[in-house]
């Protein structure tokens, strides 16, 4: 690929369990702004915290997490990853992110999508038989936003716009553009074309099978791109993992908090315990899990990114596991990595710092 590689990383603020108690909620909190702090430093490229609404997850607000982060890092871009659209009103999260564009100078990015819970729908008062409805409204909405002019729009589960301005602008509205927007896609055909007609670019969510898979929807997204005069548009990919000196210590820390979060989501919808075969096909060398030594991980990335020709990678590094793990996988993916990865590519070693 000739496009220069961009690694991120992605946190749920998941809640580890340290001698069988699970860490306070204010404390994960606090942590994601250490680690959000730790991957400017690496020299990573984007920073993102997923919105959930359990007990599970500390992150309810992460605006408010990123809004902190704005004035603790200096280069880093920042997001949600994912913003859940359906249940979240496309004028506020246009308003939150232009503001927190402002106070980071020009490094915020939207990552939007349906999400894999539902929590949010009871609790905002929405309606699941609405679920797919929701969404694609409010993706339509959020692109006449984000146009940065003022918006007449009219929808059925929505109060309609009549030549409403929205503010504040963005930086990049100030000079001609409009501020990144990923769509995060789980996998069908339909989503792929939904974020092309709108001309968002395209986040693949890997967390099950092999990244292999998914390599048809790239083809399909570039070419709905051109049909529809959007251009090429960016793909990136976003995949669950840990690093570690070793291969062993690697899945010696990630298995057990791996097969706990499987087992309670999977007991939450039905499916059977996970056992350590599980485990081991998703480590394994075309699995969805990015885990082990960096020289192991920077390999499957290489194969992964060339496989997708995609021009981002977002490295999930949090499955329950410690802060001190989380920090030595930002430490380790940003030193080691990134640099084994782009020389793998045939890439520079370094890449220029992400334009404002």
């Amino acid at each position: 690929m000739t496009t220069q590689l961009e690694v991120g990383v992605h946190t749920f603020a998941s809640i580890p369990v340290v001698d069988d108690r699970p860490v306070p909620h204010a404390q994960v909190l606090r942590d994601v702004v250490a680690e959000g702090v730790a991957s400017d430093r690496a020299g990573l490229a984007f920073f993102g915290v997923g919105e959930h609404h359990r007990e599970d997850f500390a992150a309810s607000a992460p605006e408010i997490v990123l809004g902190g982060l704005a004035t603790a890092t200096e280069r880093i871009r920042l997001g949600t990853a994912v913003t859940v659209l359906s249940s979240n009103d496309p004028v506020r999260v246009f308003e939150q992110f232009s503001t927190l564009d402002g106070i980071s100078s020009g490094r915020a990015e939207m990552i939007v999508g349906r999400g894999s819970f539902v929590e949010s729908f009871p609790l905002f008062g929405y309606r699941l038989e609405d679920y797919q409805a929701l969404f694609d409204e409010r993706l339509e909405l959020l692109a006449a936003l984000v146009r940065e002019e003022p918006v007449t729009w009219q929808g059925r589960l929505r109060t309609p716009l009549q030549d409403q301005a929205v503010h504040p602008r963005s930086h990049a509205a100030e000079e001609g553009g409009r501020m990144p927007v990923w769509v995060g896609v789980g996998g069908t055909p339909e989503s792929v074309i939904r974020t092309a007609r709108h001309g968002f670019d395209l986040m693949l969510a890997i967390i099950g099978g092999s990244p292999a898979q998914f390599a048809p929807f790239s083809g399909l997204y570039r070419q709905a791109m051109q049909e529809l005069g959007h251009g090429t548009g960016r793909i990136g990919m976003h995949a669950p993992g840990l690093i570690a000196e070793t291969d062993e210590e690697a899945r010696r820390l990630l298995q057990p908090q791996w097969m706990r979060y499987r087992n309670r989501i999977g007991r939450e919808r039905g499916w059977g315990d996970a056992t350590p075969r599980e485990f081991e096909a998703a480590a394994a060398e075309h699995g969805a899990l990015f885990v082990g030594s960096p020289e192991t991980v920077a390999q499957k990335m290489a194969w992964a990114v060339e496989t997708l020709g995609v021009e981002r990678f977002d490295l999930k590094y949090d499955s329950g596991t410690t802060h001190e793990d989380n920090l030595r996988t930002i430490e380790l993916l940003g030193g080691e990595v990134v640099p084994r990865v782009r020389q793998l590519l045939g890439q520079p070693a370094a890449a220029e710092a992400p334009s404002a």
